[in-house]
């Protein structure tokens, strides 16, 4: 059966869970943080603690896949777990794996994660568009044939993004503005919203240049240990803020590994995501 699109999903879920992601990163320091070992059991750990505190509460969990790749096959059976779990706890899941290829290449990604009976199915995906956006082709089919999503890199916070993001097209438009007008075609009369986002960074400040309203999602990675907060959110997004879905990582998870505490500085970073909406 085919899922409802994750745009509408997305927006059920912001609306009632408000729209805070937790990015699951266990990556070797929050793994010695917390006392565990740098291992497979560490990372299990790790993630199924994150899980359990966050997944009931939050609209979306964010694992990076590279931290669990880099054990190996039992890595990925954690990730795979880890996923599962998340969902049947009613978060959608984001899987951060930035795939970016061409032809069966990138279809071979999409099917790893967008195909409805794969191991690793996610609600949506991040992708790179840097081989053209059309690349993304197979992707977007079958995002849509199973009703998940899409995260496109469109204007990253990592400063060595801005060489190829901000390079001016021959038609006077930068790169990251093409793939903003691609996502926007995308979305074109998707109620209530539609399930090709971009990746916006929370730390980049005005974007006021940028025609965001892509009706679709941003996810904006930033916020906390970067040096954003929720109240930068308005000045950086403008008009489109109610599609924004602010990542943290690092700020709740360096929290753990006490469940308690981990729930604690989620509920703070969402109410004072709510604060800053319903003020603007």
């Amino acid at each position: 059966m085919t899922l409802e699109p994750f745009g509408a999903r997305l927006r059920r879920a912001m609306d009632e869970r408000g729209p805070l992601c937790v990015g699951i990163d266990p990556h070797r320091s929050l793994l010695v943080e917390w006392g565990l070992d740098d291992d497979v059991a560490g990372l299990e750990r790790f993630s199924r603690t994150v899980v359990e505190a966050v997944a009931g509460r939050v609209a979306v969990l964010k694992p990076q896949s590279a931290f669990f790749e880099r054990f190996g096959s039992r890595g990925v059976a954690v990730l795979e777990k880890s996923v599962q779990e998340a969902r049947a706890a009613g978060a959608l899941v984001v899987m951060d794996a930035k795939r970016g290829d061409i032809g069966s290449t990138m279809a071979a990604y999409a099917e790893s994660f967008l195909h409805k009976d794969a191991p690793l199915f996610s609600d949506a995906l991040t992708v790179s568009p840097y081989l053209g956006y059309g690349s993304l082709g197979p992707a977007v089919a079958l995002a849509r044939e199973n009703g998940a999503g899409l995260f496109v890199l469109a204007l990253t916070s990592n400063p060595e993004g801005g060489e190829v993001q901000h390079a001016v097209r021959a038609d006077g438009r930068d790169v990251g503005a093409t793939m903003l007008a691609h996502l926007a075609v995308e979305n074109a009369g998707e109620e209530p919203l539609g399930s090709f986002g971009a990746v916006v960074g929370a730390t980049l400040g005005d974007l006021s240049s940028y025609d965001l309203a892509v009706n679709g999602p941003l996810l904006a990675p930033g916020v906390g240990a970067q040096g954003a907060t929720p109240a930068d959110l308005p000045r950086v997004f403008g008009s489109v803020l109610r599609n924004v879905v602010p990542n943290v990582s690092r700020g709740v998870l360096r929290h753990g590994p006490d469940v308690s505490a981990l729930r604690d500085a989620a509920d703070r970073f969402a109410d004072e995501i709510r604060v800053t909406l319903e003020s603007s």
